[in-house]
């Protein structure tokens, strides 16, 4: 065996040696901890979506959140506000229970799905309630 073959055995050993960790790496693995998109985020005080009927939250783990007080039975919904077309913050229009966005008019149902366009995939949403003082979405 010359020195090119001996190099290139050696150099297909390590390969496949290291392949069983890069899978074991890559593998999911089932974590008893709840991950932080599921446990329950404050984003404010009822005192203050009290007094304005909307709350946002820019700076959660979840990223932005628009809680809105609405006339439905479940009246709390909570959304990521950002439209997404083009990224601005839809405001909540109660009069008729829609999110509009104010730069190129799309319109997104309560459940933040989409009804009028540009827009063509929904606003993110999450499950919202108040406990206490305290408002809570996950």
């Amino acid at each position: 065996m010359n020195r090119r073959n001996f190099l290139n055995w050696v150099g297909v050993g390590t390969i496949a040696s290291s392949l069983p960790v890069a899978i074991a790496a890559c593998s999911s693995k089932e974590t008893t901890h709840t991950p932080k998109s599921q446990e329950w985020q404050k984003v404010g005080s009822s005192n203050e979506l009290n007094a304005n009927g909307k709350l946002l939250a820019k700076n959660t783990s979840l990223g932005e959140v628009l809680v809105v007080k609405t006339s439905l039975p479940n009246n709390l919904v909570a959304v990521n506000p950002r439209c997404t077309h083009a990224g601005c913050t839809v405001e909540w229009k109660s009069d008729t229970n829609k999110f509009v966005c104010p730069c190129h008019g799309s319109e997104f149902s309560v459940d933040g799905k989409v009804i009028a366009a540009p827009a063509t995939t929904p606003l993110k949403t999450y499950t919202a309630k108040i406990e206490d003082d305290t408002v809570l979405v996950q």
